[in-house]
C-alpha cells in the first residue's frame, strides 16, 4: 500500500519534520508541502491525495475552514501546537492530532491509525502471507461520540442493532457506534464472525449452545432469523463431530 500525503503548514521548521519523518516511512508518498492553505486546494482537487498532514492556526485560512471547503476529503492527521481543537477535530472524523512538538514514534502511530482506516473502509486484509492467502487483521476500530476505538476480533462476543446505532458487546465493554451494516458486514466475517440475523452479528467461537433457532452466548439468546437459516447452519454443520 502507498499512501499519497501532502503536508500544510505555516511553519517552516514544522514541515521539514513532517519531510524527514515521511522519508524513513516506506509506505509514504509525500507528494508536496504548501505554507499556507489556500495554495493547497486547488492541488487536492486535482490530485489523487490520500493524507493531509494538516496544521490548524494559519493565517488567511485556518485547518478546519480548508477541511470544510473541501468536497471530497482525504484522511486527515491534525499537526498543532494547541490542545483546544482536539473534540473539534474528532467532530470532523479526523483520523488523529498530534500535537507539537511531534516525535517520530507519535509520527508513526498516527500514520498506522491511517492504515487502518484505509483497510476497514476497503475490507481489506492487513497483508498477504506467503502462500498469497489473506491474513485478516486481529482488530478493528470504530467510531463513538469523541473517538476511535480499537476493538480486537477475540473480545467480540456479539454485535446488536439498534435503530441508526450498533452496540457492540465484548468480554468488558458495550461500545456504542453508529455504522452502516454493510460496513460491519466487511470487518465481522467467516471464518470468525456470522450475521444471524438483520440486527445481530455473532463471534462463532463464543457460541455456548444452539436450541432450535436461539443461539446463547454469555447468558444471551440471540435469534436466527430465516434470512440467515441457511448459511448459519452450514457453518455449524461443518464444526460438527456427530
Amino acid at each position: 500500500m502507498k499512501i499519497n500525503c501532502i503536508a500544510i503548514d505555516d511553519e517552516p521548521l514544522a514541515l521539514d519534520i513532517i519531510k524527514d519523518y515521511c522519508s524513513k516511512v516506506a509506505f509514504l508518498h509525500l507528494m508536496k508541502t504548501f505554507d499556507n492553505a489556500i495554495e493547497s486546494i486547488e492541488y487536492i482537487r486535482s490530485n489523487k491525495v490520500d493524507l493531509i498532514f494538516l496544521d490548524i492556526q494559519m493565517e488567511e485560512l485556518s485547518g478546519i475552514q480548508l477541511l470544510n471547503a473541501l468536497k471530497h476529503r482525504p484522511f486527515i492527521i491534525f499537526t498543532t501546537a494547541y490542545e483546544r481543537y482536539a473534540i473539534q477535530g474528532f467532530e470532523l472524523d479526523v483520523v488523529d492530532y498530534m500535537l507539537k512538538p511531534i516525535s517520530f514514534e507519535r509520527f508513526i502511530k498516527g500514520v498506522n491509525k491511517v492504515v487502518e482506516r484505509m483497510q476497514l473502509d476497503a475490507g481489506a486484509p492487513r497483508h498477504e502471507n506467503d502462500k498469497g492467502k489473506s491474513a485478516e487483521s486481529s482488530f478493528f476500530f470504530v467510531k463513538t461520540e469523541t473517538r476511535m476505538e480499537r476493538i480486537e476480533n477475540k473480545d467480540v462476543l456479539y454485535v446488536e442493532g439498534m435503530g441508526d446505532y450498533w452496540r457492540i458487546v465484548t468480554k468488558t465493554r458495550r461500545i456504542m457506534t453508529l455504522m452502516n451494516a454493510r460496513k460491519l458486514e466487511k470487518v465481522l466475517r467467516e471464518p470468525h464472525f456470522c450475521r444471524v440475523h438483520k440486527s445481530y452479528f455473532i463471534a462463532l467461537d463464543k457460541i455456548e449452545s444452539i436450541e432450535r433457532n436461539r443461539i446463547k452466548i454469555a447468558d444471551q439468546y440471540i435469534p436466527v432469523s430465516e434470512t440467515y437459516h441457511k448459511a448459519f447452519f452450514e457453518l455449524v454443520e461443518r464444526k460438527k463431530l456427530a
